[in-house]
């Protein structure tokens, strides 16, 4: 049976990959797309993944918008990063596909309690204001959630957004927190993983030579992408982040793994949305994540290569 997944995100060109490898797998069922702000406002992390499933040839996929900011505070993008449309690179034609009447909270809550418990896995590829205001909302919920996978945090690698933080957490540390501490089986995905997963320019020349139109555009998106991580980090491409969660979920041999506490540092200035991991195991809290270390970056080039050519 196909794994039921609801995917939580801010397209992103490493979002919108990311979406893109789970609509070509047919080991999921994507029950929908909830949107949140994050990379760029929620209207057009909204737009931006209508625009994808178009892209996909999946205009039947419900897509819901969610929160508009943070739980606490206001809200930080990333336009200088994924560009003024959060998918800069290929033109994109507007979706046809309606978005969805409705808050993308109500159908998480609606969509947790009208399936079997334990069946339906919440992927969260941007900042966790829609989980965690579901959870709010409707805390019986936590108890059907089967898993969170989630692309965020760092530690060894620190951050990207600030010396201390990670995008995604660094947007809403509150909402990270509060699904941290729901006690839902939650795998997390931090830079630490992210950044070994470069997208060469090798790889990225796969993708362009794929005889289909995802793969042309995939790498077009990359293309303008991994311009700022080649600037930053001195390498040849960038982290390929969003991806790595929807590989986790397909292909759990990629990764190394560690059972650890993590929490999130909520009121420090100098280190707001810190991902304080107890890898070393040198206090008593107990573990409440897996973190994944590390990832076969060539294993997963390959698998994103292989399931991209799947698509129109």
């Amino acid at each position: 049976m196909a794994r039921r997944i609801i995917i939580d995100t801010d397209p992103g060109q490493d979002d919108a990959v990311a979406i893109l490898l789970a609509l070509a797998s047919p080991e999921f069922e994507v029950l929908g797309i909830t949107a949140v702000a994050g990379n760029v406002p929620l209207a057009l992390t909204s737009l931006n993944a209508r625009k994808i499933c178009e892209l996909a040839g999946r205009p039947e996929v419900k897509v819901f918008a969610g929160a508009a900011h943070p739980l606490k505070r206001s809200l930080t993008t990333a336009e200088h990063v994924h560009g003024r449309t959060g998918l800069d690179g290929p033109t994109l034609p507007d979706p046809v596909m309606p978005l969805q009447p409705g808050h993308a909270v109500d159908f998480i809550i609606k969509t947790l309690r009208s399936e079997p418990q334990g069946t339906v896995t919440l992927c969260t590829l941007g900042p966790l204001t829609n989980i965690a205001l579901a959870l709010a909302q409707a805390p019986d919920i936590a108890a059907q959630v089967r898993e969170i996978v989630a692309m965020g945090g760092g530690y060894f690698e620190g951050g990207n957004t600030t010396p201390a933080a990670e995008f995604n957490i660094y947007v809403d540390p509150e909402a990270a927190q509060a699904v941290l501490a729901a006690g839902i089986p939650l795998t997390l995905i931090p830079l630490d993983c992210t950044h070994q997963a470069l997208t060469s320019r090798q790889r990225v020349e796969r993708l362009r030579a794929l005889p289909n139109r995802a793969g042309p555009v995939v790498a077009q998106l990359l293309d303008f992408f991994e311009r700022y991580d080649e600037e930053k980090y001195g390498t040849d491409g960038g982290p390929l982040h969003d991806p790595l969660v929807i590989a986790w979920l397909l292909q759990p041999s990629l990764f190394t793994t560690r059972a650890v506490n993590v929490e999130i540092e909520c009121l420090s200035p100098l280190t707001r949305g810190m991902t304080v991991m107890d890898w070393w195991r040198v206090t008593e809290r107990k573990p409440n994540a897996t973190v994944a270390g590390g990832v076969d970056a060539e294993g997963f080039f390959a698998l994103l290569t292989e399931r991209l050519a799947r698509l129109p």
